[in-house]
């Protein structure tokens, strides 16, 4: 193996080495460094080796340490996007046979970063420049995480579909500046339009809910977010954008040709698991125009209550509230917090031949039979307030309101609870206590919101452990007093304490996570919550009495679904942390 001189120097003069790098990344003690180097010196072998011999580091420590020493790049794998043009330009018996992984390439400088077990190995790079006639760039990797890449993504059906879609797209800048004049050339419409297809298929196999296409300097990135956290999967050359672009376009009723403005539009797709609606928006950027997809199913029907995470006292809370002829019942949390689910589910549970239900949403997300939805419509006059007037002459029994936005609709929303019906609707606050307080700033009068509103549900939604690569670990006292400090009475921790967490495997994408499920706190509107109301009272004031009453907080339920082995502490302090 060629060496390389290290580029690190101590503070003394004299040039570092592996052992002095890992004291400053913290992996190592400074005694033991001592131990390494006499080592050394006494058997002849390599730092290195004596490391590994002994164990005393992990891989990803050594490999960072290596890359520093050395002055060559360290790249995290599960962080890098897959690009398809690289792995069509590196044959997969080359991958294995070096053990590298290609991270992408630059048609530009007829580049390719190139993640290595070795990067020191002349010989590898020197082979690959001639196998695939373009320049070398590397990067130190951790080995496991390249051998896992090699067998995962060469045969991920994304990557696999997408590098056969773009097999023609060669790597000389002629070409695609061809490519560029004209639209035909090399890369014919129906490349792209299966690129577009493998994009969305791939979503709904990995239970996608949004897909963003964002341009960039040199590449065009697709990120998927899966379980809330946006994910990047895949790199696609620069060239193929504004193609990628005008074909996603054409199929929502966008303007091709009108580059410099938003615009929105809507598609149906049906790929090989399951058929979506699919809402669109563009945004002109620096780079170019990036397109953001919502994914909505239409099949798989609307979750019941338990199923969203509700259960014990606040189920029961929320389950009496629904039963009540008026009212106002309100869903609280932050965007993406799971509040239209939650909503549907009600009125799923609340759907029957002997009620009329109406609701106001800003879009509607899924179709309830026998529920009369309606869009809102700001451009044509039918904002929140306008539909809400109108419904009051639709003889309706229950009345959904999207989201109460301002006075006049929280006004209407308590003039309909106190003449006899049951509304619900979301506000954006951060807890339950909160919502109260956010009303009577909006200017709705005290005396009519203590007698009008029923219940506050406030939510978050956390990733739940995923059961297929699920361990058992033994968690830091520290964490296990902060979790009884919370729950207090709730959880009385009996000998060895026990958390779970993923391991992570293909199916998961290594994150250890499958699937989410709702942390919930329900603030029941008590006589005693009343008079705080008509006091004009604090959040503060109203989450302390709350407590008092018996509510679980959403950190407490958190806390509760750990011990159960549904999340992990990560999780919960994630979304719920104060």
């Amino acid at each position: 193996m060629p060496t390389a001189e290290p580029t690190q120097t101590q503070t003394n003069g004299a040039p570092a080495t592996l052992a002095d790098v890992l004291v400053s990344l913290g992996a190592l003690d400074s005694a033991r460094a001592e131990q390494v180097k006499l080592a050394e010196i006494q058997s002849g072998s390599p730092q290195e080796e004596i490391i590994r011999k002994g164990q005393m580091v992990s891989e990803d420590k050594l490999v960072q340490a290596k890359s520093q020493l050395y002055n060559i790049p360290f790249v995290d794998l599960q962080a890098s996007p897959v690009a398809p043009a690289a792995l069509a330009a590196l044959p997969l018996e080359v991958a294995e046979r070096f053990k590298v992984f290609p991270i992408f390439i630059d048609v530009r400088d007829k580049s390719m970063s190139l993640a290595m077990s070795d990067p020191l190995d002349l010989s590898a790079i020197e082979f690959i420049e001639q196998k695939t006639g373009l320049h070398i760039k590397p990067f130190a990797a951790i080995p496991k995480q390249i051998e896992d890449f090699i067998q995962t993504r060469y045969t991920t059906t994304l990557t696999q579909e997408v590098t056969a879609a773009m097999k023609d797209v060669a790597v000389d800048g002629r070409e695609l500046e061809a490519l560029e004049k004209s639209r035909g050339g090399f890369i014919r419409e129906e490349k792209i339009a299966q690129v577009v297809s493998q994009i969305l298929d791939f979503a709904i196999k990995s239970r996608a809910s949004d897909i963003h296409i964002e341009p960039e300097e040199r590449s065009t990135r697709v990120r998927y977010r899966i379980d809330g956290i946006l994910q990047e999967k895949l790199s696609i050359p620069k060239e193929l954008h504004d193609s990628l672009i005008s074909r996603i376009k054409i199929l929502s009723g966008m303007k091709i040709d009108e580059k410099r403005i938003p615009q929105d539009g809507r598609f149906n797709f049906k790929g090989s698991d399951a058929e979506v609606d699919l809402r669109i928006s563009s945004l002109p950027t620096t780079w170019g125009e990036k397109i953001v997809m919502r994914l909505l199913k239409k099949s798989g029907g609307v979750p019941e209550l338990q199923e969203l995470g509700l259960r014990g006292r606040g189920l029961k809370n929320l389950q009496d509230s629904i039963l009540r002829p008026h009212g106002i019942i309100l869903i609280c949390g932050p965007t993406g917090s799971g509040k239209t689910t939650t909503l549907y589910s009600v009125i799923s549970k609340l759907n029957t031949s002997k009620v009329n239900i109406v609701t106001l949403e800003d879009p509607v997300e899924y179709k309830i039979p026998g529920v009369n939805q309606v869009q809102i419509n700001p451009a044509a006059g039918l904002a929140f307030a306008d539909g809400l007037r109108a419904f009051l002459r639709q003889d309706p029994n229950i009345i959904l309101v999207g989201e109460i936005r301002d006075q006049e609709t929280a006004d209407l929303a308590i003039q309909a609870s106190l003449t006899g019906h049951l509304v619900f609707s979301t506000l954006h606050t951060n807890d339950a206590s909160g919502a109260l307080p956010r009303l009577l700033d909006m200017g709705a009068e005290p005396y009519l919101l203590a007698s009008s509103m029923t219940c506050i549900v406030a939510q978050r939604v956390v990733r739940k452990i995923h059961d297929d690569c699920k361990e058992a670990y033994s968690p830091d006292p520290k964490v296990v007093q902060d979790i009884q400090n919370e729950l207090g009475a709730l959880w009385k921790p009996q000998g060895d304490v026990k958390f779970y967490r993923g391991k992570g495997d293909p199916e998961c994408g290594s994150s250890g996570y499958h699937g989410r499920v709702g942390l919930f706190e329900v603030l029941p509107i008590t006589e005693k919550i009343g008079k705080l109301i008509l006091e004009r009272s604090s959040a503060a004031d109203i989450d302390k009495l709350a407590k008092e009453e018996g509510m679980i907080s959403m950190k407490q339920d958190g806390y509760l679904k750990v011990v159960e082995g549904i999340t992990t502490v990560e999780e919960v302090l994630r979304v719920a942390q104060e």
